[in-house]
């Protein structure tokens, strides 16, 4: 059995080691190649699905906290992905002729396996009886498979499928039923001769293998006293899988490195970034790669770049532009997030000497704090060295603004969507916030529906626009956030990055990196810039609100602004909040004096 590449491969290639990052794709990549292939039954889909994994992967490897946890995050991406390619397949009607682009049933997954571990026997039917599972059955199957087989642990089965080990293993154990059902099913019909009851049962069969026919045919084996011996002896799953290898990689997969010798794939104009030749080159340029993973191609180009400069300014005004409609590293040139007061990005990088400003250094455009107005506002705004600040309203409501600080405009729920109130937003501001935790019953409390039918007037502003501010759960499917992305992706309506809120309950040193998992995991998800708009140290566990050190909450605001001045994909966050006018997690007391806490954020960043 090929070991895969371990943590020091995973850390020089998260450094930029270009030879490093050859190793892992090809390592991780037959991984991959099976988990889609078994969940989605060899479809044509399977190529592509397995291309923007291991694209997203290599997008968000500088983001990756834990080296050691590569293959479990790398599983939770493929899971996705698959899962994403089941909801579009889902919605999109099929109109017209058939297309040509199914799977075909004498050339699927199933077929490739058994040709290329040379099943036969029990194994061959077990292989053979998947043609009989849902969607979600499959998917689940892809996984556990891989645990009989001894390349995944049950805790990495359970966080790709997010559920807690005690349920995975209730899933599995119901999988595993349907799956000997399902071989009872194929020794049935491949019995001869044929029943000539089941005929009878079949004889409406379009020959497609489903759920439905699966139940049908198996309550007829149960029943027959003919084909009730099909039942017997079914071997243990777990024994005929153990030990099986991985499905070989097709040969448009295949890594030579003595053919790649020497070559370099050009991606973009930029020649400095890692990812232009080599193995994980070839991947993006490969005859698998479909137009769309072209465009992403591009986008996961300028996004290694922007991770790998040692700078800590703003990514827009350091990257590359690159020709693709969508950007997940930095927003268009025209609707750049740098303040209205900075200069062009085209001069943030002069070598030419500066006076001394008038007013504090901003330490980064990223960094922002929430407020309200209170006694010391416009001093604390100044103080604490933040490029940016909001208040949750479409005008800044009586807090003074320094020249120096931008102010950003929300519309935070359904009442404000009036026309006045929308052009007072475009007015004060050039980049919008939506709607406030839509999915709290005392904030927002909308639906992904309301929220959808009330887009367009948000829209239609023309300002840069970032997706509803969830409290909770922007990483989950099915989660509100994700409801609603997939339904702007289906209406065709603009959402130019995604805003999350975020509050720790752990307050140990620990938290810094919960937030990184979380933040990364939404970026893989949606694949858009990110705006973490509110965040904090607060235990809600309890009931009621319980609440860091001071000492706790600074070493907080310093690791993660320090964090998060590092992800490329992370353009904007604000501290919750700025003003500590009673116990909480604020950094002003009135008057605009900082506590310990305010003191750490305002050197942060």
């Amino acid at each position: 059995m090929t070991e895969e590449p371990g943590v020091a491969t995973v850390t020089a290639a998260r450094e930029g080691d270009q030879r490093a990052l050859d190793d892992l794709v090809s390592g991780y990549l037959p991984l991959v190649y099976n988990i889609v292939g078994h969940a989605l039954g060899g479809h044509p889909d399977t190529d592509d699905v397995v291309q923007e994994t291991m694209l997203r992967a290599v997008h968000g490897l500088p983001g990756l906290r834990d080296p050691a946890g590569f293959r479990s995050w790398l599983v939770v991406i493929a899971m996705n992905q698959i899962r994403l390619r089941h909801r579009d397949h889902q919605r999109l009607p099929v109109t017209g002729p058939v297309p040509e682009d199914v799977a075909d049933p004498g050339a699927d997954f199933v077929d490739l396996t058994i040709m290329r571990l040379q099943l036969s026997g029990q194994r061959r039917e077990v292989v053979t009886a998947t043609r009989w599972l849902s969607e979600d059955e499959r998917e689940l199957l892809s996984l556990w498979w891989l645990e009989a087989a001894g390349r995944l642990t049950r805790a990495e089965v359970a966080t790709a499928l997010e559920l807690t080990p005690q349920h995975t293993a209730v899933r599995v154990q119901r999988v595993k039923a349907q799956l000997d059902a399902a071989r009872i099913v194929v020794r049935t019909l491949e019995r001869t001769p044929r029943c000539p009851e089941l005929a009878y049962v079949v004889a409406e069969w379009d020959g497609v293998p489903s759920p439905l026919w699966r139940k049908r045919i198996a309550r007829h084996s149960r029943d027959c006293a003919r084909c009730e011996r099909c039942g017997r002896d079914l071997a243990s799953v777990e024994g005929l899988l153990a030990r099986l290898p991985l499905v070989p990689l097709p040969a448009a997969f295949g890594f030579d490195p003595a053919a790649l010798s020497g070559s370099h794939v050009a991606i973009t104009q930029v020649t400095s970034a890692p990812v232009t030749g080599g193995k994980a080159g070839l991947l993006l340029k490969g005859a698998l790669v479909k137009p769309l993973a072209a465009a992403a191609a591009a986008v996961l180009a300028a996004g290694i770049v922007v991770a790998v400069l040692p700078s800590r300014e703003e990514p827009v005004a350091r990257a590359i532009p690159v020709a693709t409609a969508e950007s997940t590293t930095s927003p268009p040139a025209t609707t750049t997030s740098v303040p209205s007061s900075a200069p062009p990005p085209a001069t943030t990088t002069a070598a030419k000497p500066v006076p001394p400003p008038a007013v504090p250094v901003t330490a980064s455009v990223k960094k922002g704090v929430s407020t309200w107005n209170f006694d010391g506002a416009g001093k604390a705004l100044t103080d604490v060295r933040a490029g940016w600040y909001y208040n949750w309203a479409a005008h800044p409501d009586g807090v003074p603004t320094p020249p120096n600080v931008e102010f950003v405009p929300m519309i935070w729920g359904a009442k404000f969507t009036d026309d006045a109130t929308l052009a007072r937003a475009k007015a004060n501001g050039k980049v919008l916030l939506g709607f406030n935790e839509p999915d709290f019953p005392d904030q927002a409390n909308m639906t992904p529906e309301q929220a959808l039918d009330l887009w367009p007037k948000l829209a239609a502003t023309g300002l840069r626009l970032g997706s509803p501010a969830v409290a909770h759960s922007g990483d989950k499917a099915g989660g509100w956030l994700d409801r609603f992305m997939t339904g702007a992706a289906q209406r065709g309506l603009r959402v130019d990055f995604v805003t999350v809120h975020w509050y720790g309950s752990d307050f140990s040193d620990a938290a810094v990196g919960h937030l990184r998992d979380y933040l990364a995991a939404v970026h893989a998800r949606y694949g858009k810039p990110i705006w973490l708009t509110e965040y904090s140290l607060i235990d809600f566990s309890g009931g009621t609100a319980r609440f860091p050190t001071q000492a706790q909450l600074a070493a907080f605001a310093k690791g993660s602004s320090a964090m998060m001045e590092g992800l490329p994909y992370v353009e904007r966050y604000a501290w919750f909040a700025l003003p500590a006018d009673k116990p909480g997690t604020g950094l002003y007391t009135p008057g605009g004096t900082p506590n310990e806490a305010g003191e750490a954020y305002r050197a942060a960043g």
